[in-house]
C-alpha cells in the first residue's frame, strides 16, 4: 500500500453496544480495517492509469468515499446481494445475446459500478457533446453540398467509396432537421490520464437500456451506498430524449416507434427496456406499411400513422427498394417517406458513415473548421494511408502502429493486434502489399492502451481493462448528456472488453455530485397537458400474434402437462384392471397423437419423461413451454416482471436431467409443480394485464385452444362406452372432479360428465364457457367498418354458441363434437387473418359517414 494511501484518515463508526460481543464480528475487522486490507492488496497494473488509484498512488475521492461505505458491509452480505442481484436478473429476463450465438445470456452485470467525480464528469460531458455536434455538421455537409471535400478537408475518395455512404439519401433533408438524434462515444483514459474517444457511435448506438437496467439493478443491490453518494439520476435525460423526438414530427402529440430488427436482435432486450421506458411502440419492419404518402403500423384496429421512428437497425437495411434489397427488416418506401417528410428518424440512414476510421484523421481541423474551437475530446493518433503525406508517417513508424480497414464497421472495429500485440511476417507483408497498392483502404493509428478500474473478485479489489460507453441526445435545448453510461469491463487482465461475451461484464457508471442531487425526474408529463383516455393503446397485428399464441401455448402445455399427470396417478400400473388399461392406452395414444412422446409403448415413467420434459419431443410440455417463452420474448416491453419470473421457473421445473432416470412419484410431483405455475400464468394475465391492451388477443388464444381441448378429451374418453375410469380422467383433464362431486351425489355418468365438459356455461373449464369468452373478447375488439355488420370471426363464433346452448348431453353425437373442434379451428384461422394481415393485406378503419 502506498504511503498516502496508508495516511488516508476514514472515521471509524462507533461500535453498537446493545449487540453482544459475541454477534459483532465487524469489530474486529471493521470499515477501517476491511478498506485497508482491500487497498493493501491492491496491485494496478504497471504502465496503465487506474480508476481507484491517482497518479501519486493515493485513493480517488470518490473511490475513497464508496469503500468506506461498502466496508460496511461483510463478504458474506456482498455476496448474499449480489447473489439476489443475479436471481433477479435471470427471473426477469434481463439478458443479451452476444455477436453471432442463437440463444440469450443472462445480463453479466459486475459487482462494482464506475465512479467519477463531477467535475471531471462535466469536462467529458462538455466532449461528448462537442464531438456530437461536430459530427452532425459534418453529416449536413456529406449529405448536402459536399463543401468539405471539395475544399479537401475531407478526403472524397474515402467517403464516396464507404460502403456506409448511402447515395439515394444524398440532397435529403431530414424531417426535423436533424440526421443525428442520439450518440454514443466509447472512451477510455490514455497514457496521460486524459480521456480518449476509442470509437464514435452514430449508426444505431446500442447500450442505453442496458446503462438503465444496470442502474436499476445496482441501486436494489446497495441501496444504502448508492443513497449515501449523491449520484446523478438518469431519467431526466431520456425525458429529454423523448422530447427531442417528439419535436422532429409535425404533429403535436406524434407517434414514435423504436424500429428494431426483431427478438433475435443482439441488442434485442434493451431495445424492449427502452420501448417500455419511454413509452414507445416497439415495431419491426412487417410492422410498417407505407401508403397514401405516410407511414404507418399495422395494428389489430387497421393501420395508424407513426410520426417518428427510432431506428435501431443497419441504415442500409431500412428500405430493400432503395438501398439494400437483401433485407428483409426495413419496409419498402421508408426512403421515399423521409424525402417526403412524411416521418421523421433517429438517426437518418446514412450516419453510420462517420464511425468509420478514416474521418479519425481530419476530425481535429474539422473542428476548428466548423465550430470555431478546438476538439475537446481527442481519438487516438490516426494516419489515413491515402493522404501520401500521411502515409509517409505511418511507413516511418510501420512497427509501432496497429492498422484496421479505413471503412471499417462497429463491429469488430479493434482486431487483437489494435492493442499493440506483435504481427507475423505474413501479416506484415500483407500490410505492405495494401500500403503499395491500396493505401487507401487502411488506417494506421496508435495501439489501443486501455485504464483500468476497480473489480470485485469475492474477496478482494483487482484491476481490470474498461471501456466507458457515454451517450449524447439532441433534444430542443442542444445536445444533452447521460450523467453515467454503460461500462464493459473485463473479468481477467487479458480480456479486452470491446464487446458483450465471454470474459466481459458490465458496470454501473455512477457520477457523484458534489452535492445533493435534484429530486428525482420523471417521465410522467404534468397532469393539466394530458387529456384522460380511456381506449386502447397502439397494439401492432404482430404483437397481437405473439399474444394469441403465447395464450395458446400456455394452455397447450396446460393440457399435456394434466394428460400426464393422469397417466402417472395410477394408470401407468401393470397390475390394473383391463379397463384401466384401456384408459391408459388412450392417454398414451393421444399423448402420441400430441408429439408429446415418440411411442405409446414403454413404461410410464419414460414416456412421462418425454412428455413433460423432452424438449426435442414437439408436443412435449417443455417444447410448449419454450414456444411461449419465444413468443414472449418478441412482448419484453408489454410482460411484467413477475410473467417473465413465472415462465422462467416454468422452463426450469419442466427441464430435467437427460437421462430420464427419474420415478413416477418425482415425475408427478413435476407435474404438479408446472399446473401451478401455468394457473399463476393465467392469474397474472387475468388480474395484472389491462383490458384494453393486449389480454383480449391472450385471453382468446387461451380460449381457443382449452375449447379444442375439451372437445378432444370428450371424443377420447366420453365415448358411449366409456367406463368409469374414463369419465374420471375426463374430469380431471377438464379440472371439474371437485365441481362434479359438489353437484352429483351417485358418482360418474356418461350424460351428466358430458353436460359438465362440453355444455354447462357455468363452469369454467368447459366449452360453453370457453365459446362465451371468445364472444365477449371479441365483442370488445375495435372494428374495421362502422356498417353495423359483424366480422366473420363474430359470425362463427355466434353459431357455434347457439348450436352449444340448443345441444342435449344425452342425445349429443359425438360427430357433431368433432364438428365443433373442427369449427374452434376455423375460428382461430379467422382471428389471425382478421387481425394479423401480412403483406399489404392491413387496411385502414373506416370512418362513420352515415347515420341511421
Amino acid at each position: 500500500m502506498s504511503a498516502a494511501l496508508a495516511k488516508a484518515e476514514i472515521p471509524a463508526p462507533a461500535p453498537r453496544e446493545d449487540v453482544p460481543h459475541e454477534d459483532r464480528p465487524h469489530i474486529m475487522d471493521g470499515p477501517v480495517e476491511r478498506l485497508a486490507r482491500w487497498t493493501a492488496a491492491y496491485a494496478a497494473l504497471p504502465g496503465l492509469p487506474d480508476e481507484l488509484l491517482d497518479s501519486d498512488g493515493s485513493l480517488r475521492p470518490a473511490w475513497h468515499r464508496f469503500l468506506h461505505h461498502l466496508a460496511g458491509l461483510t463478504d458474506a452480505e456482498i455476496a448474499a446481494r449480489l447473489a439476489a442481484a443475479g436471481r433477479h436478473i435471470h427471473e426477469t429476463g434481463i439478458a443479451y445475446r452476444a455477436y453471432g450465438e442463437a440463444t440469450e445470456r443472462d445480463w453479466p452485470i459486475g459487482a462494482l459500478p464506475l465512479l467519477i467525480e463531477g467535475a471531471e464528469w462535466q469536462a467529458i460531458a462538455a466532449g461528448v457533446a462537442q464531438r456530437a455536434e461536430l459530427l452532425e455538421a459534418v453529416l449536413t455537409d456529406l449529405y448536402g453540398d459536399g463543401a468539405l471535400a471539395r475544399s479537401g478537408l475531407l478526403p472524397a475518395a474515402a467517403a464516396a467509396g464507404d460502403p456506409e455512404f448511402l447515395r439515394p439519401l444524398v440532397g435529403v433533408t431530414p424531417p426535423g432537421g436533424r440526421h443525428l438524434h442520439f450518440y454514443a462515444a466509447d472512451l477510455a483514459r490514455g497514457p496521460d490520464g486524459a480521456w480518449r474517444v476509442l470509437a464514435d457511435r452514430t449508426q444505431a448506438p446500442s447500450g442505453a437500456g442496458h446503462a438503465l437496467e444496470n442502474r436499476l439493478v445496482m441501486a436494489r443491490a446497495l441501496p444504502e451506498v448508492y443513497g449515501a453518494l449523491d449520484v446523478e439520476r438518469v431519467a431526466s435525460f431520456f425525458q429529454a430524449f423523448r422530447d427531442g423526438l417528439a419535436a422532429a414530427a409535425a404533429r403535436a402529440e406524434p407517434r414514435i416507434g423504436l424500429m428494431t430488427s426483431g427478438p433475435y436482435s443482439d441488442t434485442y432486450v434493451e431495445q424492449a427496456v427502452l420501448a417500455r421506458y419511454l413509452g414507445f411502440s416497439l415495431v419491426e419492419g412487417d410492422d410498417l406499411l407505407v401508403r397514401d404518402g405516410m407511414v404507418s403500423i399495422r395494428t389489430v384496429a387497421g393501420l395508424k400513422r407513426v410520426d417518428v421512428l427510432w431506428r435501431r437497425i443497419d441504415g442500409d437495411f431500412v428500405d430493400p427498394l432503395e438501398l439494400n434489397p437483401a433485407s428483409r427488416l426495413g419496409a419498402p418506401g421508408l426512403v421515399e417517406a423521409l424525402r417526403a417528410g412524411a416521418v421523421a428518424m433517429g438517426n437518418m440512414p446514412g450516419t453510420g458513415l462517420v464511425e468509420s476510421a478514416w474521418l479519425a484523421a481530419s476530425l481535429p481541423a474539422l473542428c476548428e473548421r466548423l465550430l470555431g474551437e478546438p476538439l475537446r475530446l481527442p481519438g487516438l493518433p490516426t494516419w489515413w494511408c491515402g493522404d501520401p503525406a500521411q502515409r509517409e508517417a505511418v511507413l516511418e513508424r510501420f512497427d509501432c502502429l496497429a492498422f484496421r480497414p479505413a471503412a471499417a464497421p462497429a463491429q469488430g472495429a479493434f482486431s487483437s493486434r489494435a492493442f499493440g500485440e506483435g504481427r507475423d511476417a505474413a501479416e506484415t507483408a500483407r500490410l505492405r502489399a495494401v500500403l503499395r497498392d491500396r493505401p487507401g483502404d487502411l488506417v494506421a493509428h496508435e495501439p489501443v492502451r486501455l485504464s483500468t478500474a476497480p473489480v470485485w473478485d469475492g474477496t478482494r479489489l483487482v484491476p481490470r481493462p474498461f471501456v466507458l460507453r457515454v451517450f449524447a441526445a439532441a433534444t430542443p435545448e442542444g445536445w444533452q448528456v447521460m450523467p453515467g453510461g454503460f461500462c464493459r469491463i473485463s473479468e481477467t487482465p487479458d480480456v479486452r472488453p470491446v464487446a458483450m461475451g465471454a470474459g466481459v461484464r458490465a458496470a454501473d457508471v455512477w457520477v457523484l455530485s458534489s452535492g445533493p442531487t435534484a429530486a428525482q425526474a420523471s417521465l410522467l408529463p404534468p397532469s393539466d397537458r394530458v387529456a384522460v383516455r380511456r381506449v386502447p393503446g397502439l397494439l401492432p397485428s404482430r404483437a397481437a400474434d405473439n399474444l394469441f399464441w403465447l395464450g395458446r401455448h400456455l394452455e397447450r402445455a396446460e393440457a399435456v402437462i394434466r394428460l400426464t399427470a393422469c397417466l402417472l396417478d395410477g394408470a401407468g400400473s401393470v397390475s390394473m384392471a383391463p379397463e384401466d388399461r384401456a384408459t391408459s392406452g388412450r392417454i398414451r395414444a393421444l399423448l402420441h397423437a400430441w408429439g408429446a412422446v415418440p411411442s405409446a409403448e414403454g413404461p410410464a415413467a419414460a414416456l412421462a419423461h418425454h412428455a413433460l420434459s423432452d424438449g426435442g419431443q414437439w408436443g412435449s410440455g417443455l417444447a410448449h413451454a419454450l414456444s411461449a417463452r419465444r413468443n414472449a420474448s418478441s412482448l419484453r416491453e408489454r410482460l411484467s416482471g413477475e410473467t417473465w419470473r413465472a415462465l422462467s421457473a416454468l422452463r426450469e421445473v419442466l427441464e430435467a436431467p437427460a437421462d430420464g432416470a427419474d420415478s413416477e412419484a418425482v415425475l408427478l410431483d413435476r407435474a404438479e409443480r408446472a399446473l401451478s405455475l401455468t394457473a399463476a400464468l393465467a392469474g397474472l394475465a387475468q388480474e395484472n394485464m389491462n383490458r384494453a391492451g393486449g389480454f383480449a388477443f391472450v385471453d382468446l388464444g387461451r380460449r381457443v385452444e382449452r375449447a379444442v381441448n375439451a372437445c378432444r378429451f370428450a371424443l377420447e374418453f366420453g365415448g358411449a362406452g366409456a367406463s368409469t375410469d374414463d369419465l374420471g380422467v375426463l374430469l380431471d383433464l377438464v379440472d371439474s372432479r371437485i365441481s362434479y362431486g359438489a353437484r352429483y351425489i351417485l358418482g360418474v355418468a356418461l350424460a351428466p360428465v358430458r353436460d359438465m365438459v362440453l355444455l354447462d356455461p357455468y363452469n369454467p373449464r368447459s366449452l360453453a364457457f370457453q365459446v362465451e369468452r371468445l364472444a365477449e373478447r371479441l365483442a370488445g375488439l375495435p372494428p374495421l367498418r362502422q356498417d353495423g355488420v359483424a366480422e366473420l370471426p363474430v359470425r362463427l363464433v355466434a353459431g357455434l354458441s347457439g348450436e352449444i346452448a340448443a345441444a342435449e348431453a344425452a342425445t349429443l353425437p359425438l360427430g357433431t363434437v368433432a364438428a365443433w373442434e373442427t369449427r374452434l379451428w376455423e375460428i382461430a384461422e379467422a382471428v389471425g387473418a382478421r387481425y394479423f394481415p401480412g403483406g399489404s393485406d392491413a387496411a385502414r378503419p373506416e370512418p362513420l359517414t352515415t347515420l341511421a
